[in-house]
């Protein structure tokens, strides 16, 4: 019987051969510990999120439902021409009432407030102006609960917040090797993230920026007791492993 078992096993073990993803711990993984912080995640208390392309912005001002879109102000939330947002475009533009277009792109939304206010002050006399970035999001994936896409109202949010949101690790996330991906002006940075190190808080807690993907991997005994579970149906995973062990002593 043993015998049969331990060539049942090393056929599977054999046959299935994957190509590695982000979704799954890689070898290159086993020197996270020794990373150095890269600079475009260390903690910067004047970062503020620059609006791009495709992004949904509405504009309030207070009195003034006619000249707003989607407004914060007035009673029924939205105007009815120009509806409860508008996008920017490829040129990075919105059009705005009586303004006409707006280059808005690159602009943080308190640089945004302070133009449209100097803008609007032809016609209105001190105007109060709310610019919000209705599609800020950040995406987190992998061994999680509720992994997915997840609005941000705030421009700097904790990785272990965002993890809460997704409902909590499930039971075979690889919590030593949590990847943080992120779209800069330089191009796309990665940094691993070990959150099983007590004593490394300001890493294990980085703050996310709208736009940042965050992987959590399985760890590789997730596949290894998939596999034995399908040899022995009958027993549960740490049933399987406890077999194999036996039959390797």
């Amino acid at each position: 019987m043993k015998t049969i078992l331990i060539t049942l096993i090393a056929m599977v073990l054999l046959a299935s051969c994957k190509t590695q993803n982000l979704m799954v711990t890689s070898k290159k993984d086993t020197h996270y510990q020794h990373q150095v912080l890269d600079s475009e995640f260390l903690y910067c208390a004047e970062y503020e999120y620059r609006i791009g392309k495709d992004d949904k912005i509405s504009m309030s001002m207070w009195g003034h439902d006619d000249m707003s879109v989607g407004s914060l102000f007035g009673i029924y939330n939205s105007n009815e021409v120009y509806g409860k947002w508008v996008m920017v475009d490829a040129s990075g533009r919105i059009t705005l009432p009586k303004l006409g277009d707006f280059h808005i792109q690159g602009m943080t939304v308190t640089e945004a407030k302070d133009s449209l206010r100097r803008l609007y002050s032809k016609w209105i006399v001190n105007p109060v102006i709310e610019v919000k970035v209705l599609n800020k999001e950040i995406t987190i994936l992998g061994e999680l609960k509720t992994p997915g896409k997840y609005l941000v109202e705030k421009d700097m949010n904790s990785l272990l917040d965002i993890i809460a949101r997704a409902g909590d690790f499930e039971s075979y996330a690889d919590k030593r090797s949590v990847k943080i991906i992120r779209q800069s002006a330089i191009g796309v940075k990665m940094i691993n993230v070990d959150l099983t190190k007590a004593d490394n808080y300001f890493n294990r807690n980085l703050l996310l920026h709208p736009g940042d993907l965050v992987i959590v991997p399985s760890k590789k005994s997730k596949d290894f007791e998939k596999r034995i579970s399908a040899i022995i149906p009958i027993a549960s995973s740490t049933t399987a492993a406890a077999i194999l062990a036996t039959t390797f002593l």
